[in-house]
């Protein structure tokens, strides 16, 4: 570590690093540069170099050389992004810490916007927009974005339950430091750590505020992206799941809450196990069933609000844990590419109504105000992360 603060800021910026040196100047340069004139004192940038293997090590000393608010923790073995993160935050000083990936990077004029909403709503967590930035420059609007729209002043998750769609990773939030301590949240190890973090921050907050600006520039199509790589490391889902429904029902065990969860989780599964850039062929019935196994384990006692369509069809699938209807569905759908009235007909009469919105064999009506469908699902809430 290099260059201890002398100061309490208001800012910590953590930024894990590992094999992104085509793009790590870029990042560091776009948070230095947004620091306003004379709020150099109140923004630390901490880089974690996860012993990264290519040339990101020397490029941070470098970096962090003679210039003030850049700290440097450099590991000695290679410990994955969750844990990368906790290493930065074990030496964060600020009152807010916000955590960043080191091949995205800042919009101008971001972190005047953040500070001023921090000092002005002292928030528990302050949620930030983002726009999806493709190889060819192309800047695309993220499928939960509109869920940030029309809230002012601070709130909570009670008020405002659509934040829970919200694409749930860390770097759209900055969060105050304390506030973790209080919830007990460090990363876990894996892939997907951001599932048993992000959602219990905005559970367990008494002040969320809403910045509905763009905030972050979310760089896709990496190689060495989760979402760009096919592995068998798609699987920690189901541990980092475990881990966030095991809070829950420790500490919020709210029957409405697990249900909005439940088919947050599913929804997920179905994005995983359908995507031919994340499973290789061979892993993906194993992922369906387990998958199945979640359904059955987490099911709320009182049911959860079933999506419409195709993608209600697909959650009765896995509850039956029916592996051949659901392959002959996706085989259609890949066929077809849209989902012709026959290919309907066959899923529903394969599906049945058996399970989905009520576990078999309970008696009684869903909750007042629930309804068995909900918004067609567009993606929010399903987190695009990054691999090391």
């Amino acid at each position: 570590m290099v260059n201890e603060p002398t100061h309490a800021p208001l800012l910590s910026i953590v930024v894990p690093v590992y094999g992104v040196e085509a793009y790590l100047y870029q990042c560091l340069e776009s948070i230095r540069a947004d620091i306003p004139a004379g709020e150099s004192a109140v923004v630390e940038l901490i880089a974690v170099d996860d012993a990264s293997p290519d040339g990101c090590g020397d490029m941070l000393r470098s970096y962090a050389a003679g210039r003030d608010g850049v700290r440097v923790v450099h590991l000695s073995s290679n410990v994955g992004l969750g844990l990368a993160r906790n290493a930065g935050l074990d030496v964060a000083a600020g009152r807010y810490v916000w955590f960043f990936d080191s091949d995205d990077w800042l919009p101008p004029g971001t972190i005047a916007a953040v500070l001023d909403r921090l000092r002005q709503h002292q928030p528990d967590v302050l949620m930030l927009d983002h726009l999806r930035v493709h190889e060819g420059g192309q800047r695309e609007v993220d499928a939960s974005s509109h869920l940030l729209r029309g809230i002012s002043g601070v709130t909570r998750l009670a008020d405002q339950p659509q934040l829970l769609r919200v694409q749930h990773t860390a770097w759209n939030k900055v969060v105050r430091r304390d506030f973790l301590n209080e919830l007990e949240l460090r990363f876990f190890p894996g892939w997907y750590e951001d599932i048993p973090f992000s959602h219990p921050l905005l559970i367990g907050a008494e002040k969320i505020s809403v910045l509905d600006r763009v905030c972050y520039l979310y760089r896709q199509g990496r190689q060495g992206a989760i979402t760009s790589t096919r592995s068998g490391r798609h699987f920690d889902a189901f541990a980092q799941y475990e881990r966030l429904m095991d809070w829950v029902a420790r500490k919020h065990p709210d029957e409405r809450l697990q249900a909005e969860l439940f088919q947050l989780m599913i929804n997920h599964y179905l994005v995983v196990v359908g995507n031919d850039g994340r499973l290789h062929p061979h892993l993906r019935q194993g992922f369906f069933h387990r998958a199945a196994e979640h359904y059955r384990r987490y099911l709320p006692a009182g049911g959860y609000p079933l999506p419409p369509g195709v993608t209600g069809l697909k959650h009765r699938l896995v509850g039956r844990g029916d592996w051949l209807a659901y392959s002959a569905l996706r085989r259609a759908h890949r066929v077809a590419g849209r989902w012709p009235p026959a290919v309907t007909a066959f899923t529903a009469h394969h599906a049945g109504s058996r399970v989905g919105f009520r576990r078999p064999g309970l008696p009684g009506r869903p909750p007042a105000g629930w309804t068995t469908t909900a918004p067609p699902h567009t993606g929010a809430g399903v987190p695009e992360q990054r691999s090391e």
